[in-house]
Order: C-alpha cells, then sequence, then structure tokens
C-alpha cells in the first residue's frame, strides 16, 4: 500500500527543456486557482544536483529571482561549491520538508533534471539511511561470515576499515587511496565491488560505511530489500509525475543557444572566480590545497566549468572556440542520458509498481515547439491533469496527450530488482589493458565490455599479451591476482 495518501508533483526531463517554468506556472495556478483542493499553497524542492550549491547561477541554470513570480524555492543554493552532497542526503532532507509543507497545507512540487535523485524519493527501501558517523572503534557486531573474511585482511586493510576516511578521495589526485579502498571492498564483499569502479570512490567509500554501520556484507542487504519489494515497489507519498520532452532536433538547437546566451550573461566569470576558490583551498576544510582541480566533487562537475578551465590555462581564440564546442557537446550528451535514464531506470520502476493498479501517473508532456504551443501542449494539460489528480478524479491515458507521449512511454517491462541489476552491471578487469596492477581498467560487463574489445588499443594491448583463446579463458583469474598481490 502507498506508504502516505498526501500527494506531490514531480517534474523531471532534460535539461534546457522548461521544468522550472512549469513548476513555477503549476504553482501559481494552486495559489490562484479555486480548484486547488484546499492547498494554502504551494512550494518549489529543487532536485538539481548542481543546483544546490551557493552562487554560479549562470553555470548551474538556477531560475532567476524575477522568473520564481514569489513561488518559494526549496534546497537551492545552500551548499558550499566544493561540498559532496548525496542522493541519501538529499532524499532525507526533501522529506522532511515534505512533511513539513504537508502538515502547513502546502503542496510539494519537487523539480529537477536529476531522475536519480527523484526516483529515490518516490521509491523508498532502495537506500540504506546513512548515520550520523561511523564507528572507528573495533566495537562493531560483525556477521559471522564477514567476522572471519575481516581476520584474514592484511594488517594494513584492516587498519583501513577501522579509520576510513571522513570523504571520498579523488581517484585523480589520490589514485593510491581510492584503488585501496577499492581492494578493502573487493576483499570483504566481492558482488558488491565488482559494482563500482576503482575511481568511483564515493561509491565505495560508501558501501564499506554501509557494512560498517550495519555489520553486514551491502550486497546481502541489497538482497533483503529486493526480497521486500519482491512486487514492486510501493511510493512513499501519492505522486503525480510530468516528464517534460522535446524532441532531439529541437532540443539541440535550444541547447546550443542557451550555452550562447550563458557566456553572454558572464558564465566565464563564474567559472574563473570558482577556479581561485579551488586554488586557495576555500572550498571546504576538509578539502586539499591544490592547482589541480577534481572534476568529481560538488559543483566542479558542472558542465562547463572542466572545458573552460582548459580554455584558461592556455588562452586563445581557437581555445576559446573549442571550449564552447565541447561544452554544447557535453550539453547534449548530459540530454541523452538524462532522457535515458528516465526510459530505462525511472518508467520501468513505475510501471512496475502499477501493476495492480495506477498509483503513480507519469504523464509525458510535449515542449517540442514553444511559443504559443507551449500553453496548449505544456501549461493547460498540466493544470488540467493535476486539478484532477488533487481531487481525486479520474486521469485521462497518459499515452493519448501526443504522438510523442504514445511512443515514449510505451516501454516494455525491465528488471528493477536491485539484485538482478547488481548481477546484471558487474564490471571486469582488462587484464590485456591493465598495465599497472594498482590501475586496473575496469569495463561494465555486456554491451561496454563488447565494444571494449573490438577497440584497437584492446587489440594492440592484447597481441603484446597471450594468445586471445588464453587471453579470453584466464581474464577472471588474471583479474583476481590483481587483487591479491
Amino acid at each position: 500500500m502507498v506508504v502516505s495518501c498526501l500527494p506531490i508533483i514531480a517534474i523531471c526531463g532534460t535539461t534546457g527543456v522548461g521544468k522550472s517554468k512549469l513548476a513555477v506556472e503549476l504553482a501559481l495556478h494552486v495559489n490562484h486557482s479555486c480548484r486547488n483542493a484546499g492547498w494554502r499553497c504551494a512550494k518549489v524542492i529543487n532536485a538539481d544536483a548542481m543546483q544546490v550549491y551557493q552562487g554560479l547561477d549562470i553555470l548551474t541554470n538556477k531560475v532567476p529571482e524575477t522568473e520564481r513570480q514569489g513561488i518559494p524555492h526549496l534546497l537551492m543554493g545552500f551548499k558550499k561549491p566544493g561540498e559532496q552532497y548525496v542522493v541519501g542526503e538529499w532524499v532525507q532532507d526533501t522529506i522532511n520538508l515534505i512533511d513539513d509543507m504537508h502538515k502547513n497545507n502546502e503542496l510539494p512540487i519537487v523539480v529537477g533534471g536529476t531522475s536519480y535523485w527523484m526516483q529515490h524519493l518516490i521509491f523508498p527501501n532502495r537506500l540504506v539511511a546513512k548515520e550520523s558517523s561511523v564507528s572507528s572503534s573495533k566495537n562493531t557486531i560483525w556477521s559471522e561470515s564477514l567476522e572471519r573474511c575481516i581476520a584474514s585482511l592484511p594488517p594494513e586493510l584492516v587498519a583501513l576499515l577501522y579509520n576510513l576516511p571522513d570523504e571520498a578521495p579523488s581517484a585523480k589526485l589520490h589514485p593510491d587511496q581510492a584503488f585501496r579502498l577499492h581492494k578493502l571492498l573487493s576483499a570483504l564483499d566481492p558482488t558488491m565491488s565488482q559494482r563500482w569502479h576503482w575511481k568511483d570512490t564515493r561509491k565505495v567509500l560508501r558501501s564499506l560505511e554501509i557494512l560498517k554501520e550495519c555489520g553486514r556484507l551491502p550486497s546481502s542487504i541489497i538482497a533483503e530489500q529486493a526480497a521486500s519489494n519482491a512486487q514492486g515497489s510501493q511510493p512513499r507519498f501519492r505522486t503525480l509525475c510530468f516528464w517534460l520532452y522535446a524532441n532531439p532536433s529541437s532540443l539541440t538547437n535550444r541547447l546550443d543557444s542557451r550555452v550562447d546566451e550563458m557566456i553572454s550573461h558572464g558564465l566565464l566569470d563564474e567559472v574563473v572566480n570558482l577556479r581561485e576558490l579551488a586554488k586557495s583551498g576555500s572550498r571546504t576544510d576538509s578539502e586539499e590545497r591544490s592547482s589541480t582541480s577534481d572534476y568529481t566533487v560538488g559543483i566542479y562537475q558542472s558542465i562547463g566549468f572542466r572545458e573552460f578551465c582548459n580554455y584558461l590555462d592556455a588562452p586563445s581564440e581557437a581555445a576559446y572556440k573549442e571550449a564552447m564546442e565541447r561544452m554544447k557537446i557535453s550539453t547534449r550528451q548530459y540530454a541523452k542520458r538524462q532522457i535515458s535514464w528516465i526510459r530505462n531506470k525511472l518508467i520501468p520502476v513505475i510501471n512496475a509498481a502499477n501493476i495492480d493498479e495506477t498509483i503513480i501517473p507519469l504523464y509525458l508532456l510535449d515542449a517540442t515547439t514553444l511559443g504559443n504551443a507551449w500553453m496548449e501542449n505544456v501549461q493547460v494539460p498540466a493544470a488540467e491533469i493535476q486539478d484532477a489528480f488533487l481531487e481525486g478524479h479520474r486521469l485521462p491515458d497518459p499515452r493519448m496527450l501526443s504522438e510523442n507521449a504514445f511512443k515514449l512511454l510505451s516501454v516494455s517491462n525491465k528488471v528493477v530488482d536491485p539484485t538482478s541489476i547488481l548481477q546484471s552491471r558487474k564490471r571486469r578487469i582488462c587484464p590485456a589493458c591493465t598495465v599497472q596492477s594498482d590501475r586496473p581498467v575496469m569495463i561494465e560487463e555486456g554491451s561496454e565490455w563488447n565494444t571494449h574489445v573490438k577497440t584497437r588499443s584492446h587489440r594492440r594491448m592484447a597481441a603484446k599479451s597471450l594468445p586471445q583463446a588464453d587471453h579470453h579463458n584466464n581474464s577472471e583469474c588474471q583479474s583476481k591476482e590483481i587483487y591479491s598481490s
């Protein structure tokens, strides 16, 4: 059954498609309409991983104050640029806000392009809650099998287990530390370690933290979550989802124009200021001062920062044009990944939850054409659907709104069981391409691995090592040797 009968509105979609505009319009509709089902007002909660950071409004595409039209935007611009703010923290902060808003008869409208965050907000039991601190003592109560495994560890890994870092090290700046964390996880929970690349230090560290907090293997906890959600995960709230979509050809031109507009509005000045923060060590107290920026932490992951850093290191007209083009390409690629996540991750989970009855309506709103078409295809139908949803009336068939809706919402059912996903997305070490044992080349099994083994660089490296047949037969054995050496 649904955990809460109280509603939320969720708006997802690609960058540059108008999500914030729609959120403000729907909030104003609630505030000014006589058909607001008794809600005192509506507020917007940010679900964009980059917009949680202070300042840098151009770089992160925050909706300007003048365009918010008095609608409060929560969880926006409250973190320092170098701080880490992960999905579990955002989910808990958002749940607390939603609970407070419901008590005050305020309608939450959650909007952002980080659909991964949105999915974990809607569906519980897919994240392990982070404790306030990770025990550094030897008082953790381990499972019997885990205790035996710890006893067999070399002393340096035991020491690392009981003294995990407070923050994940940068694989770029501190590869030795990053690899040791992954080596520890591989020794304790091989199933979980195969899911993460050794450079993905935040996820590796989080897995080790879960292991210490619970005294159990993270992969075992995931298996239990899968068993408890065997019939499909039920949502936390009665949720109405809007997916704002634009055809790629139209969106590409829109995104390119927006990059030009961002640059004309001062994006380069923001990048310069952000570099100064990084170099001065003003990011956070725990971050190391370095002239080399780590693009995997906080706001430094924003599209545009990396691209224009390279230009600022060696300014020239050619470098400037290259930075602009690379930013446009990165933005388009990000939009493709956002669509892929919604279709391949979010929609299958929603469909699994809707097997018995429609409890999470998802509507695609076609924002391909702007101007008057926006009101006809987006604003008006969204407001009408929201009214019907809040009043408990029968909702229209989501696939009947447009041709794009029919095509993109008609997706085949996919496996959403966390254990199956863990098994199907394992990473394996490529012995042929691994030159240093403590810097292994790790590739996800399946299509990525099949593509990798066909590359010219892999074939060249494989030819230098073993004959192809021996290389294939011994790959798993050699992979294990990297971690046992």
